[in-house]
């Protein structure tokens, strides 16, 4: 398998975790409070996603083992 949708995904789902936690932080300034903690989790959720992405991608160059 080609590692070119591992680094895709994991980019776009860190990137879009980051761009929650900015939307996070803005709906707070604005008082929006009742949208901040799903926004929130959401961003955690894509942050999550990223990193196992990358971890099913280290381990995927790892040789097989019989």
């Amino acid at each position: 398998m080609t590692k070119g949708p591992f680094v895709a995904m994991a980019a776009a789902t860190a990137t879009l975790g980051t761009v929650l936690g900015a939307l996070t932080l803005q709906l707070r300034a604005d008082g929006y409070e009742q949208y901040v903690e799903s926004v929130g989790t959401f961003s955690v959720l894509m942050f999550v996603t990223a990193i196992l992405t990358t971890v099913t991608w280290v381990r995927d160059g790892r040789p097989n083992a019989n």
